[in-house]
């Protein structure tokens, strides 16, 4: 049986009732708080999966101020940590890592040479 939430117009409670199909509409609902017959149907929040094309075009309209982020670590950081999630994957715990010391303001050549063995070219010689 669906859930269907509801918001008491007169007691201004929150409640849920479980109905058919065919009881929505047709059955009355009453508040369960104050038994007033004055509710309506509260809507909730809903999540629209986007496809892969979908995030890339969201990721692309976020670089638009890109020129400058450079010079404001906090600004890259943040637009990093917006661009992992759009990315949808699980992220290692290292970019989270660079993304907080970004967002704290530390600059890209502090950390890498904080973290030396971030992001480096695993075939170039010693």
């Amino acid at each position: 049986m669906p859930t269907y939430n509801f918001i008491c117009n007169t007691c201004q409670k929150r409640f849920e009732v479980f109905l058919t199909y065919n009881e929505y509409g047709k059955k009355a609902v009453h508040c369960e708080y104050c038994n007033s017959a004055d509710v309506r149907r509260r809507m909730t929040k809903v999540r629209i999966a986007k496809t892969d094309e979908g995030r890339l075009e969201a990721m692309a309209n976020d670089f638009t101020g890109f020129e400058g982020m450079e010079d404001d670590p906090a600004a890259l950081g943040r637009m990093m940590k917006k661009m992992g999630k759009e990315m949808g994957e699980d992220l290692p715990a290292e970019f989270d890592e660079v993304v907080d010391r970004l967002e704290a303001g530390q600059s890209p050549d502090e950390i890498e040479s904080a973290l030396p063995d971030m992001g480096g070219d695993e075939n170039s010689e010693e």
